[in-house]
């Protein structure tokens, strides 16, 4: 995908009734030992919704998606509360976690060589989530998983099921790692970066892929990004988050056409774009403050270019505009921000 932003009309999202809501994120907080990474991180997905979380790294975006599987290492610290299909995942047992893991809820994760076993070949991880969840004959297994190896533009995936992650590509390893996902069609998928080190057809072939399986079974979409362009293309909303806290929850075109963070604004400000002139490229003062030494008050205080008396006290994510957008700004009614289209 380009970095540069297109818009395009997108289907609206899904109505977020309380019978077509897949996920609700109430207030979670996640902590190392006394280090605070997250705080009152609230947002909803319904079903069939594909959902775009943005924001620069050390922002808190990976840890959220992994608390959502309870992947977190042992000791973490978590708070608020998680409601799925109904359960809360705070709450679930570890034979009740196992049960929904590959199978209601999945993860395409960041770092294939790090996430796959190099004892086991492509084609036994895979399946494994069908052998456990389906119950399949291991014949109509491997049928299954070569499809999904095809599926994902890996070519020869007869051959590919033998192989061990070490025989493949950087590129192969993540679009295995994504066949792994889709393998039992999930409810929501939770894909952290699922286009890191693949060329510009195969990342459009992946979203196509994935857009796809969402519009045909219904699977939900959170996409945990730093391309903006993945989010406008495919995307129906957009969460913002910076130092451990949505900042911003909206219609992906309304906020990108019309942000009402001021950080949110500094990330479209900050992509190039084909008019612009050599040498002016814009981007956001500073740098994420460290988990242990967040400010009080408005995070994005020290980095903001619209900071005045009031900001220093707590902010709060207020909802507006029927409920359709959420800011974590007491001045988002008052700002004019600039969008992805100046």
């Amino acid at each position: 995908m380009a970095n540069h932003v297109h818009l395009r009309p997108v289907a609206p999202p899904v109505a977020a009734g309380a019978n077509e809501l897949l996920l609700r994120v109430e207030g979670v907080s996640i902590a190392f030992g006394d280090v605070q990474i997250t705080r009152d991180v609230s947002f909803s997905i319904a079903r069939g919704e594909r959902v775009g979380l943005v924001g620069e790294s050390g922002c808190g975006k990976s840890v959220t998606g992994l608390s959502l599987l309870r992947l977190l290492p042992h000791g973490v610290r978590l708070g608020g509360r998680m409601i799925f299909e109904g359960e809360d995942i705070l709450t679930m047992s570890p034979a009740r976690l196992r049960q929904m893991r590959g199978n209601r809820m999945a993860m395409v994760f960041q770092e294939p060589m790090s996430a796959l076993d190099p004892v086991f070949t492509i084609g036994d991880q895979i399946g494994e989530a069908l052998r456990l969840h389906r119950r399949m004959t291991r014949r109509e297994c491997r049928e299954a998983v070569i499809q999904a190896l095809r599926d994902v533009g890996i070519p020869a995936p007869e051959r590919r099921y033998d192989e061990y992650p070490h025989q493949l590509s950087g590129g192969m390893r993540q679009r295995a790692m994504i066949a792994m996902a889709l393998i039992c069609r999930p409810k929501l998928l939770i894909a952290d970066e699922p286009t890191t080190a693949l060329d510009v057809t195969i990342q459009a072939q992946i979203m196509d892929l994935l857009c796809r399986l969402s519009e045909e079974v219904g699977t939900a979409l959170l996409f945990i990004t730093h391309d903006l362009g993945v989010v406008a293309e495919t995307c129906t909303r957009m969460l913002t988050m910076y130092a451990g806290q949505i900042v911003e929850d909206g219609p992906v075109d309304d906020v990108l056409l019309r942000p009402r963070h001021p950080y949110t604004s500094g990330l479209l400000r900050s992509l190039p774009r084909l008019n612009q002139k050599r040498g002016e490229l814009a981007f956001i003062p500073g740098r994420v403050p460290a988990p242990a030494h967040m400010p009080e008050g408005c995070r994005f205080r020290a980095r903001c270019g619209f900071d005045v008396s009031g900001c220093e006290a707590p902010q709060v994510l207020e909802s507006f505009a029927a409920g359709e957008r959420h800011v974590r700004c007491w001045r988002s009614r008052e700002l004019e921000l600039e969008g992805a289209v100046g």
